[in-house]
């Protein structure tokens, strides 16, 4: 996996944690959604990442 790639993959998961527990804390279920969006993003990213890494082996 790139390196940048992880670290973006990281980040969108991270990002989408932190909007769902804000989301939470002040009641705003828009804002827990985007934050699960977020994260899937992230998740799905480090997966393609993975799946290239595979394939190169």
């Amino acid at each position: 996996m790139a390196a940048s790639e992880k670290a973006r993959a990281k980040a969108e998961k991270a990002v989408g944690k932190v909007a769902q527990a804000a989301g939470r804390a002040v009641g705003n279920q828009k804002l827990v959604a985007k934050g699960h969006a977020a994260e899937a993003a992230g998740q799905a990213r480090e997966a393609k990442e993975s799946m290239k890494d595979t394939g190169r082996r």
